[in-house]
């Protein structure tokens, strides 16, 4: 199925005294960028988090965000060396009775006691959360690559529409071609070689002939139309398919003289540049 590089899924879980929030967005990406935020989330969930991602987004700037409220417990330490330091000072200065100081009056002065928090952190939690936000992304983006897809269908099918047009005109115009020069140059010359004439003439008419750039025009849209159906669609593959279309269209623009099928052909050009603009974001 197509998806689109494009999407955003969010999640939130709470337990007790624990909220957790998981944002998930990804953008277009030649390859699969992962950002995981805050960055202390921890190494094994860090590890988790990207093979699991790497084995349902192919490529993409996939940027996860949590957001973390969550009960802690501190610890608290007494540095013994500096508080026997604070008593030896003082003790040598004689103004302060030391037998008389109590914890409450050196609690503030630095280094004497160290707190740390150490943060309670439910790790299958955490990946509850995170699944059901990348569960939501990749419904996003699925949905996000069925209009992209629409899309393209509706262009592929103006290309073919205009391809048929070409097509069922270009034997018609071949001869209209050829007579139009042999005309132009009986009427300029004459005691000409007219079986000699008539060699450049075909010559010059196959330089303006289009049958085989319009058979390659629609085996080319044949296979972006097989590639879009297909369960493992690659964005890049169809990238390719269309830089190969465009230049089949841009070849017929340039051989087509007159005014009227020309315009067919920059039209389908122009199809075919708008859907590799939107090939961009596809997975």
């Amino acid at each position: 199925m197509i998806a689109s590089m494009t999407g955003f899924g969010s999640s939130k879980l709470t337990q007790k005294d624990t909220e957790i929030y998981c944002d998930i967005k990804t953008v277009n990406h030649r390859f699969l960028d992962v950002s995981i935020k805050p960055n202390d989330v921890g190494n094994e969930l860090d590890v988790f988090i990207r093979e699991d991602v790497s084995k349902k987004i192919k490529r993409g700037s996939v940027d996860i965000r949590f957001k973390l409220k969550f009960p802690a417990s501190n610890t608290y330490t007494i540095n013994k060396s500096s508080v026997k330091n604070l008593i030896d000072s003082l003790h040598a200065t004689k103004l302060i009775d030391v037998s008389s100081i109590k914890l409450s009056d050196i609690k503030d002065i630095p280094g004497i006691i160290k707190s740390e928090q150490k943060a309670l952190i439910n790790q299958n939690l955490l990946k509850k959360t995170y699944r059901l936000a990348l569960n939501k992304l990749l419904e996003n983006r699925g949905i996000e690559g069925q209009k992209i897809k629409k899309t393209f269908f509706s262009k592929i099918v103006k290309i073919q529409k205009n391809s048929r047009k070409l097509s069922e005109s270009n034997i018609k115009l071949s001869r209209l071609r050829a007579s139009a020069l042999n005309k132009k140059i009986t009427m300029l010359t004459s005691n000409l070689d007219h079986e000699r004439l008539e060699q450049e003439v075909a010559i010059l008419v196959l330089k303006h002939d289009v049958a085989e750039e319009i058979e390659r025009i629609d085996f080319h849209t044949d296979s972006l139309k097989k590639e879009l159906s297909i369960n493992s669609c690659s964005g890049k593959k169809i990238d390719f398919i269309l830089q190969e279309l465009f230049r089949e269209t841009s070849t017929l623009s340039v051989k087509l003289d007159r005014p009227s099928y020309k315009q067919i052909a920059l039209d389908m050009k122009l199809l075919v540049e708008e859907m590799r603009e939107q090939a961009q974001n596809i997975e």
